[in-house]
């Protein structure tokens, strides 16, 4: 499978010769099958498994990395953004011709992934997720690992996972810290329950301001990866949430109570996966980026054509790429990057303002 893949059609299950190679006949998996935790009973049903990854950045590509060696038959890799240099000191799955390339990182992961196991099938998705696609990216997955940057998509990853009955591992990190919970819908505590209301926007430190350590993203990521291969197998998950300070050298663990009173594993109210937005711009964690993302979301438009009018308008010195089903443009003043979906990355500004008004120029209204 090439290219990036508008999530319509489900994750079915691999096929039975696929599962009994991963437990009987592969030697590619033969010391994770002597772990007693999992055991040739469990490798079968790591084979039969379907994970969405939500984010392939610093948590997700770890995540990725070590559930696609694992053997988890049907891995989908969803992000919005390209790869960028500032990425390669902690995405494990990216290379400087990625950054140089402008790649998207689901593609570019995915590439990468089938390198490492071409025996199961991975599933790239170059879109931004919504409340409008959300719940068609989970809903015929058996666990969501979050790989997510920020707060916004994290409540709303509990939203539909919640509603869904979908379990979910949450990780997050930032400094030298980080903390992991995974949520078993109907039994567990959900994310509201562990971390209250949504932090308004600006309230907490972004990699942006604060940095953050590869060394604490891969023990996140890895944590969560685990807990995703806990709920795989029918492991009892952790009822916990893992909290690591690394660079004091401090664990420790919460115990986070489902609250019967919490708006949404308690009275069912999905106020993120319910809401409508118009048009919005949104910065990128440790980038100068600014993305534009259109409030129609349904189709996809040609890049194709977009570029040809590039050539005519700009001229045949325009820098204008058309690769990976994304359509890059360069001048000495910005670059930006277009999605199918109309969605606009705009590097090298450091307004609002002057972000939207490239957008209106050279995309349209």
């Amino acid at each position: 499978m090439n290219g990036a893949v508008d999530s319509t059609r489900p994750l079915t299950p691999p096929p039975e010769r696929y599962i009994f190679l991963t437990t009987m006949g592969d030697e590619r998996y033969s010391r994770q099958v002597r772990f007693s935790g999992i055991g040739p009973a469990g490798q079968k049903k790591i084979g039969a498994g379907r994970v969405a990854v939500i984010g392939v950045g610093a948590l997700g590509t770890v995540s990725a990395n070590v559930l696609a060696r694992a053997g988890v038959g049907r891995l989908r890799l969803v992000d919005r953004d390209v790869v960028d240099r500032s990425n390669l000191q902690r995405q494990v799955l990216f290379t400087e011709r990625d950054a140089e390339e402008a790649r998207p990182k689901a593609i570019a992961a995915a590439e990468f992934l089938r390198s490492v196991n071409s025996e199961i099938e991975i599933e790239p998705v170059v879109r931004e997720v919504t409340p409008r696609n959300v719940e068609g990216l989970i809903r015929d997955v058996d666990v969501v690992v979050d790989g997510s940057d920020n707060f916004e998509l994290r409540y709303l990853l509990n939203d539909a996972c919640v509603k869904q009955g979908v379990p979910w591992v949450y990780g997050g990190a930032i400094g030298a810290c980080g903390s992991t919970l995974a949520v078993v819908p109907g039994e567990t505590a959900c994310l509201h329950c562990f971390n209250g209301p949504m932090p308004p926007p600006g309230s907490v430190e972004t990699c942006s301001t604060a940095g953050v350590l590869a060394m604490v993203t891969g023990i996140i990521g890895n944590t969560q990866a685990a807990e995703a291969l806990k709920l795989l197998v029918g492991t009892k998950t952790r009822p916990t949430a893992l909290l690591v300070d690394l660079w004091n050298g401090e664990f420790s663990t919460i115990t986070v109570r489902k609250n019967d009173r919490c708006p949404v594993c308690g009275r069912g109210e999905y106020v993120h996966l319910n809401a409508r937005r118009p048009t919005r711009v949104s910065t990128f964690c440790g980038q100068h980026t600014i993305q534009i993302s259109p409030a129609a979301e349904e189709g996809t438009f040609s890049l194709q054509r977009l570029a040809s009018q590039w050539k005519r308008s700009i001229g045949d010195d325009a820098d204008i790429l058309l690769h990976d089903q994304v359509l890059r443009l360069r001048t000495t003043e910005f670059e930006m990057t277009v999605f199918t979906d109309r969605r606009a990355l705009i590097r090298g500004v450091g307004d609002e303002p002057t972000a939207r008004a490239i957008y209106n120029e050279y995309i349209g209204t």
